[in-house]
């Protein structure tokens, strides 16, 4: 899973804007030509935008990007500059009097770090970063100001983290901004970060318990229906279970998006399965990565 970032899968360009200060940020995916895509909210506190245009029944019928953002609700204005910036492209759903770009897009709590929060300059230039080149990880993006562990108080750096495999003809990679009230587990289920105190002493939160969440995008070139995009964010949310503990929490807001760039026909139940199942593993690597990265990465 080594090496392999969102940009690794064709139709996909990936950018970050950092803060100066190194305190929040906007990452960007671009799927030029517009892509397929289904959602899941595991997170029981989410901040979101355009998630309805996710629906099999709704019109618009395909995305144009998806924005990543820190700054809680104030940061979902990134996703204004980031659809400044595909209308400049000429890309966006054909209204007849012009075109209009589906950006959904979900935000992070990651207001202890610093008090700067994305605005559509933010995602203006998160979009106008984007290219092919493997996605940077780290304290960068949605992911610089993110942290993990509170749960236990025993707080460290969380982050940008990026995994993903070659699964037989087709790729799938999952970029997570990992942002988590529990800590994290690695495949062994050893503690990677953010565990329990020597010890056992218990967390100390002092009323500072809220506002978390990871966001996690899962992107792939296998063809894919809204639909079965829909099933395979739901299935990627095992990885998220399978990395953070405690997951899902009632002061998380986790949203898992999954994309699909791919053309040609779908695959069958028993090939969607295991194509979830991947996600679900590139998930958890991308979760263990997000605290694990050079954390002196930069966009």
């Amino acid at each position: 899973m080594a090496g392999l970032t969102p940009t690794a899968v064709p139709g996909v360009r990936a950018g970050h804007w950092t803060h100066p200060a190194g305190t929040t940020g906007v990452t960007v995916l671009r799927f030029p030509g517009g892509a397929q895509a289904g959602v899941a909210v595991p997170g029981h506190a989410p901040g979101s935008r355009e998630l309805v245009v996710l629906e099999p029944t709704h019109l618009a019928g395909r995305i144009h990007a998806l924005c990543l953002a820190g700054g809680s609700a104030f940061g979902l204005s990134a996703a204004d500059g980031v659809m400044a910036v595909l209308a400049e492209d000429g890309e966006g759903f054909d209204t007849g009097h012009g075109r209009v770009p589906i950006v959904p897009a979900a935000i992070l709590f990651d207001l202890p770090s610093g008090p700067h929060r994305p605005a559509a300059a933010a995602g203006s230039a998160a979009a106008r970063a984007c290219s092919s080149v493997p996605l940077a990880q780290g304290r960068v993006g949605a992911g610089a100001g993110a942290r993990v562990g509170k749960a236990h108080g025993n707080v460290a750096p969380g982050g940008i983290g990026c995994a993903g495999e070659h699964h037989g003809a087709w790729t799938i990679a999952a970029v997570a901004a990992v942002n988590a009230f529990g800590g994290i587990r690695g495949p062994d289920g050893a503690w990677v970060a953010g565990g329990p105190l020597a010890g056992g002493a218990g967390p100390d939160l002092q009323g500072d318990w809220r506002g978390h969440t990871t966001l996690v995008a899962v992107v792939t070139d296998a063809p894919l229906s809204r639909v079965q995009c829909t099933i395979l964010a739901r299935m990627a949310t095992a990885g998220l279970a399978r990395a953070i503990d405690p997951a899902f929490s009632p002061v998380d807001g986790d949203v898992v998006f999954a994309v699909s760039t791919g053309a040609g026909e779908g695959p069958d139940p028993l090939a969607l399965s295991a194509l979830g199942a991947a996600a679900a593993r590139v998930v958890a690597a991308a979760v263990v990565a997000g605290v694990c990265a050079d954390q002196g990465a930069s966009a």
